[in-house]
């Protein structure tokens, strides 16, 4: 089989002129396509599916746009995908700029506008859902474009994309669209042997040059410089040496004055900006990896009165910003901060982060994109997805809290930011710069910089909502058939060839490790079996015996009193000493004895000071008021202590008796080693030397052997355990998908097992619109790390007996999943049920974003996102559930409540 870089080679070869469909489709833009443009439209125009690799900003998404044009050309479909619904919405935009309402629709969960077009945009989740459906939308289905395909390696959302590619019928063409990874070749053979031929096109060339800088204090500098005649790139030694004094200034190594240590800061937001300004590096971007952050920012810019924006300018932002937040609520708007928001956005500043509201954020993104708003402060999510270049990207930290602890950024986050750098047809150039902070060394940075590549990991697992659609389709054999094509078995059958071959290598070793140990007296292996059988005697004994004389010894300290005296064994305090005080330990970390030497030195002490047993050899009264600290008073203790014992003679501690010669089977294992003919071998101890190692080889090879087996079917495996799951819960039985199983089919949600567990026993019949939505947001919610953990409010009454109900199902289930050897289900959370019940129940804006989640105030966006999410689970229980229950028509009703205000707002522009 040829690979896929083969393929290219040959194809490559072999081009001619463009068809006519490309011939067509080049017209329409006021630009020449790239090679790498070219190549992949040629290849699709030819019959093959595409994967284009490259940098962000580069023009990948012109190939999708050949797809459509082609699709249109052929008189058949094509299905855009993206993985978020503010892309979906924007390419739809740009799709119907270009074509016209009428052969454009948008399918989003959020919208469905004329879902039967020739084009259809949406998120990759409808088309899932679409297949597993076998819905007739399918039906002329010639081409399916999938951008920022490298979603794939999404934690929670990455199986989506495989499952799509897996189940795509083997007609329609599949075009990939990937942020520049490293292993391309190896996802594009993968697509090959699921899709059929697929072209593999990779471009590193980004068609604006991106320039890399740090900023220390108000300067700017290169982090690169060429030598004369030299084409390679060395860190600026200008740079290194201005690092190096700063450091020395904030450690106060560097001293000025009067001897007071200079401080050397990162300089402030709002000097950034006004740098930037003043070098034509406008309008950027400053990533600050935190919502708090990018707002205080904003604010740090308006109170240094800065304002980036003319008269003309200022004008047009507000007549933008009035005309598309029309349609919110005047009440809305004063509880969201709208004057001063705008009042920013007339400066020429904006945040953007994911607690915005939407409507907000994608003014700010149309005001960047037309070069009205300069300095825009966002965190990572920005960098995803959204079309909103700049002339500059600032990078304030090479680290970022990532929900656990501070991770340094990858190379390929740092790409992904810095991709940004540089709008194609307008800068000649990009830049990208980093703040210096105390502790960062430009290596670190040219090391982020110089990595332009990252690997593409899939995250996929069967899920119980994916395995009933399966099996319901294909049966349970073809079912686990096609799991094994998906690209996370690939790689892991990639990986077991480099074990396999390990395994090898370690069996013929083996080989040879055995013929060296070989003996003509005698069997060798067997007589190193004897040796080895009593060191593992012999330490094993050892081993019980030591935990033993411990456990026999912490005893002993707990039974010590005060004026006791004790022979300490061994180690620095070594002798006789005067309990003090017993240092019982009551949360069981052993006694810890406050004693007084011989040497008249008052010391704590802790059982690994006694490896035996210890006996008190004599009593002694302690005076009352006895103060330790008195060196008078601890040497008339000891002095007393001293006349007492007299010239007795205390002896040294017994030694621990052999137990090893008193144990049977030492003995005869003994016995038997010394009548076995290989023990009279001259070379028996090198005879010995290669068995030891024969015998950690084959340790090792054992342990390689395991991890061959656990990688192999890994996934069918997984497969195999979920429908056992779903067979003790009756939603399988056997090869047959149940009427229950049906309706889990229909539940695409993290949670989609508890669901249909919870709608199957009525657990929400009798709740009203508003306590059912508080219920079932506990199946789509998950705190930020930023929410404390104090205990949720929730409603009283049957809500609170359901959700108490939810939580006992979701016990119930982890214990059922652990005896299959699964762990899939988290935890409901319970910290958006008071704001989603409010919300139903009528509650202002203010008044639920007020008390929000655990007491925390909750951001507008995350509201809006989390009724949304909320809004679409409700409607796929109204789906699911049974004709005669009542969640079909409260579940609508929970929505029309739901629907008003910022919700209502559909983000369609």
């Amino acid at each position: 089989m040829t690979t896929p870089a083969e393929r290219y080679a040959a194809f490559r070869k072999g081009l001619g002129d463009d068809g006519a469909a490309l011939t067509s489709f080049r017209s329409l833009y006021d630009f020449a396509l790239d090679d790498f443009q070219l190549d992949a439209c040629r290849a699709l125009e030819a019959g093959d599916g595409v994967l284009v690799a490259a940098p962000t900003g580069s023009g990948k998404t012109v190939v999708g746009e050949f797809a459509v044009h082609l699709a249109l050309e052929q008189g058949r479909k094509c299905f855009y995908t993206t993985p978020i619904k503010a892309l979906s919405n924007q390419k739809y935009n740009d799709l119907v700029k270009r074509y016209g309402t009428a052969k454009v629709g948008l399918l989003t969960g959020d919208n469905s506008v004329n879902g039967e077009a020739p084009i259809v945009v949406m998120t990759t989740e409808v088309l899932r859902n679409m297949l597993y459906a076998g819905s007739a939308t399918l039906a002329g289905l010639g081409f399916a474009v999938m951008d920022e395909v490298h979603y794939l390696a999404d934690r929670f959302r990455g199986a989506v994309w495989e499952e799509v590619i897996i189940h795509l019928p083997e007609s329609v063409r599949l075009v990939a669209l990937s942020a520049t990874v490293s292993n391309a070749e190896e996802f594009g053979e993968w697509l090959g042997e699921v899709r059929g031929d697929t072209t593999v096109i990779v471009d590193e060339h980004r068609p604006v040059p991106l320039w890399q800088h740090m900023m220390i204090g108000n300067r700017v500098y290169d982090l690169f410089v060429n030598d004369e005649g030299d084409s390679a790139a060395r860190i600026n030694p200008t740079l290194m040496r201005v690092t190096r004094d700063a450091e020395r200034l904030t450690s106060g190594r560097g001293r000025r004055g009067y001897g007071r240590p200079q401080r050397s800061r990162p300089p402030d937001r709002a000097q950034v900006i006004e740098k930037l300004d003043s070098e034509g590096l406008l309008p950027a971007i400053t990533f600050i990896f935190s919502r708090a952050g990018c707002q205080a920012a904003v604010q740090q810019c308006l109170y240094a009165g800065i304002r980036l924006t003319t008269d003309r300018e200022q004008h047009e932002i507000r007549q933008l910003v009035d005309e598309r937040t029309a349609h919110l609520p005047d009440e809305d708007l004063a509880v969201l901060g709208y004057l001063e928001w705008r009042d920013c956005l007339e400066r020429g500043l904006a945040a953007h982060h994911a607690g915005m509201l939407p409507a907000f954020k994608e003014v700010v993104e149309e005001l960047f994109t037309r070069g009205l708003v300069k300095a825009v402060f966002a965190t990572e999510t920005l960098a995803l997805g959204i079309n909103m270049p700049a002339r500059s990207v600032v990078i304030e930290k090479l680290d970022k809290w990532n929900g656990e602890t501070h991770a340094d950024l990858t190379p390929g986050e740092y790409t992904q930011l810095t991709g940004r750098a540089g709008r194609r047809g307008i800068d000649i150039e990009g830049h990208a710069v980093v703040l210096w902070q105390p502790g960062m060394d430009p290596l670190s940075v040219a090391g982020l910089a110089g990595t332009r590549t990252y690997p593409l990991r899939s995250s996929f697992q069967p899920s119980y909502n994916m395995a009933v659609n399966l099996v319901g389709q294909f049966g349970r054999e073809r079912a686990r058939t096609l799991l094994e094509e998906s690209f996370a078995q690939f790689q892991a059958d990639r990986a077991v060839v480099g074990l396999a071959k390990q395994l090898r290598k370690h069996e013929e070793a083996l080989e040879g490790y055995q013929e060296a140990m070989t003996c003509h007296l005698g069997d060798f292996p067997e007589y190193a079996a004897l040796r080895r059988r009593l060191s593992d005697r012999e330490a094993e004994l050892s081993r019980q015996r030591g935990a033993a004389r411990r456990a026999a010894a912490v005893r002993s300290l707990e039974a010590l009193q005060p004026g006791d005296v004790i022979r300490v064994p061994g180690g620095r305090r070594a002798g006789l000493a005067i309990v003090l005080d017993p240092g019982r330990n009551p949360r069981g970390h052993g006694p810890s004895p406050l004693v007084l030497t011989i040497g008249k030195q008052v010391k704590k002490l802790d059982p690994a000071d006694f490896p035996v047993p210890v006996e008190p050899l004599e009593k002694l009264r302690i005076p009352k008021n006895f103060n330790a600290r008195a060196p008078k008073e601890r040497a008339n203790l000891v002095s007393t202590l001293l006349a007492k014992l007299g010239d007795r003679d205390l002896g040294k501690p017994t030694r621990a008796r052999d137990h090893a010669m008193e144990d049977e089977e030492i003995n005869e294992l003994r016995r038997r080693i010394r009548q076995h003919p290989a023990h009279g071998c001259d070379e028996r101890e090198d005879h010995a030397r290669w068995a030891e190692r024969y015998y950690k080889l084959q340790r090792e090879t054992e342990g390689l052997r395991r991890r061959v087996e656990g990688r192999s079917h890994v996934i069918s495996r997984t497969f195999d355990r979920i429908c056992s799951v779903l067979e003790q819960l009756g939603y399988l039985d056997g090869e047959t998908v149940t009427d229950e199983g049906r309706r889990l089919g229909r539940l695409y949600t993290e949670l989609d097992l508890l669901t249909a567990e919870s709608l199957r026993k009525g657990l929400w019949e009798d709740l009203d619109p508003a306590e059912l939505a508080a219920c079932v947001s506990a199946l789509v919610f998950e705190s930020r790390a930023a929410d404390d953990a104090r205990r949720p409010k929730i409603p009283a009454g049957r809500a609170q007996d359901a959700l108490s109900a939810m939580m006992r199902l979701w016990g119930e289930l982890e214990g059922i999943e652990s005896d299959h050897g699964l762990s899939t289900i988290r935890e409901p959370d319970l910290g958006f049920a008071w704001a989603a019940f409010r919300w139903t129940k009528g509650h202002s804006l203010d008044a639920v974003l007020m008390e929000g989640v655990n007491g925390n105030e909750l951001a507008a966006g995350d509201f809006v996102r989390w009724i949304k999410q909320l809004m679409d689970l409700l409607g796929q229980l109204g789906m699911a559930a049974p004709k005669n229950s009542k969640i079909k028509q409260t579940a609508g009703k929970a929505m029309d409540a739901m629907r008003r205000g910022v919700v209502a707002y559909s983000s369609l522009t």
